[in-house]
């Protein structure tokens, strides 16, 4: 297995199909309707025009997961924190892949000059939950009830970790 940069050429149908999966099977994305190519055409449009990574796990050309980052919130305070996605295929799950993709997503962020990296999750993803602490992100709180899909309202949890760099940032 390879960790490359993904593009929307090479890539762009086979993050379509993660991503739709984990919207009508999962609650890792509160979504109710599939994402069509123009949206993950846009998505990845958004992610080159901010810079933001776009990398996947690959095996004999397969794409089997991918992760990103991008803003946490659009207000210039915030520029140094960013939310973080990692997704991978249904029949490649608890193989280690969002283990490794989340360990190379973590230098570039330091890299990129960031200091926080927030992840919200379903706070009934265990596997999510797990991966997160183990990799030394700390519970932040969790909102309760905000989201409602498959018959039930849904917890959000916020784990967030904190990067060496920048200890002082410049303001403006």
């Amino acid at each position: 297995m390879q960790i490359i940069h993904c593009s929307h050429e090479q890539h762009g149908d086979a993050v379509q199909q993660i991503f739709n999966y984990a919207i009508t099977h999962t609650t890792a994305l509160y979504e109710y309707q599939p994402r069509d190519r123009a949206h993950i055409a846009q998505w990845f449009a958004a992610k080159a025009q901010g810079n933001w990574p776009v990398i996947g796990a690959v095996d004999a050309g397969q794409l089997l997961g991918f992760a990103s980052y991008g803003p946490f919130r659009p207000y210039p305070a915030n520029r140094h924190t960013v939310e973080h996605s990692v997704y991978v295929a249904p029949q490649y799950h608890g193989q280690g892949i969002a283990t490794r993709l989340l360990q190379h997503l973590l230098p570039m962020a330091e890299q990129q000059q960031l200091h926080v990296m927030i992840g919200a999750i379903d706070a009934g993803n265990a596997a999510s939950i797990a991966l997160h602490q183990k990799l030394g992100f700390s519970h932040c709180g969790t909102l309760l009830q905000v989201a409602f899909k498959f018959g039930q309202w849904r917890d959000l949890a916020f784990y967030q970790r904190i990067l060496p760099a920048p200890a002082h940032p410049q303001e403006g």
